[in-house]
């Protein structure tokens, strides 16, 4: 079934929908493509990118991430991370029960997959993240080649190492059987196609959450 204005608008609740990759992969461009998309179809929405930068948390974690001089213990940066979405997790609640969809540009996933890459306990990594509001679809753009290394930009910022990016890619293998999360291969692919396949997969997610409670990590 497709939408009619009338159908989203009543939406008792907004779906909470993640794009996660790795650095470089179009996350940016594909959350672009699809605000402009829901826009067109009056869906109420609302784009969180994490990090949140403009937050106290946010800038601290700006300049670790852009000043490759700034040290930090690894768990310490980790929960540095956690507490930037804890400090915006009552505000996406409230916006997903007033029938806002909300768009993460980067959630709890990276968070585990960036620092149990550098070494971390995998369990130590999701602790801190429990109780925080779980997306009901999480789309995963998926490279097979290390096409995001030739991108413009990449090896700006900390984490931007091809290496590194092996091993996050790996732990991000970690979460293929969770419900809610959704590889999509997105090789050879232009940016359009890429859009069209995003969009088959959240389209049915919106209207099918719309009468279900708010999911959480436990």
């Amino acid at each position: 079934m497709r939408f009619s204005e009338d159908i989203l608008y009543a939406m008792p609740r907004g779906a909470l929908i993640a794009i996660e990759g790795l650095d470089r992969t179009g996350k940016t461009t594909q959350t672009e493509y699809l605000l402009d998309k829901l826009s067109k179809l009056k869906v109420k929405h609302k784009l969180v990118k994490f990090p949140q930068r403009d937050t106290d948390i946010g800038q601290l974690i700006n300049t670790y991430l852009t000043n490759k001089s700034l040290l930090l213990n690894d768990q310490a940066a980790h929960l540095l991370f956690s507490a930037n979405r804890w400090e915006l997790s009552e505000q996406i609640k409230n916006d997903l029960n007033d029938g806002i969809t909300v768009v993460l540009d980067r959630y709890v996933y990276s968070g585990i997959a960036y620092s149990s890459a550098k070494g971390l306990d995998f369990d130590w990594c999701y602790a801190p993240d429990k109780g925080l509001p779980k997306p009901d679809l999480t789309i995963f753009l998926k490279f097979e080649n290390e096409e995001n290394s030739n991108r413009s930009g990449f090896g700006e910022e900390r984490y931007e190492v091809v290496e590194f990016q092996r091993k996050v890619k790996l732990q991000f293998e970690e979460f293929t059987g969770n419900r809610e999360w959704c590889p999509l291969f997105v090789d050879g692919l232009d940016r359009e196609q890429v859009h069209s396949r995003i969009w088959d997969l959240i389209e049915p997610t919106i209207k099918s959450v719309q009468d279900k409670e708010l999911l959480f990590f436990k």
